[in-house]
């Protein structure tokens, strides 16, 4: 379901418009239509990537700050000749999103925590893949040097 789909749903039943009405409007199961308007202020605060329709994950702006961050840092190590490997680039990766957690206030019971980001293996690959300011996915490789 596309974000832009999501945000219709919740505009439409903050004017009122029921759930049941809603599931029926827009062919989903009353289940899935609360557990859109369970998750609105996620869905309010997403902005997705250029040329995305329609993401399986929510993104934060937290996520999105925290991969800036991570660029720049990994250009200055470039820079600086470092040798940085998939495990250090994680490290750091996991370290900047404590970095911005904690600095961020927290408006409800919000789906950001530490737990909530592991830079797991596929988020690395993704990392490389969407790097677009420079040929990151060629330069680096698990163990080798930038």
């Amino acid at each position: 379901m596309s974000i832009e789909l999501k945000r219709e749903i919740i505009e439409k039943h903050e004017q009122g418009v029921r759930v049941v009405d809603l599931s029926r409007q827009y062919g989903r199961s009353t289940s899935m239509i609360c557990s859109v308007l369970k998750r609105k202020e996620s869905i309010k605060s997403v902005t997705p990537a250029k040329g995305l329709t329609i993401i399986s994950k929510l993104r934060t702006t937290l996520h999105e700050n925290m991969e800036k961050l991570l660029m720049v840092w990994v250009t200055e190590k470039q820079l600086q000749g470092d040798t940085l490997t998939q495990t250090i680039i994680c490290e750091k990766a996991r370290a900047i999103y404590g970095d911005l957690l904690k600095q961020t206030p927290q408006t409800s019971i919000d789906e950001a925590s530490e737990e909530s980001f592991k830079a797991s293996r596929g988020w690395f690959e993704n990392f490389k893949r969407g790097a677009v300011f420079t040929p990151l996915s060629d330069m680096v490789r698990q163990q080798v040097q930038i």
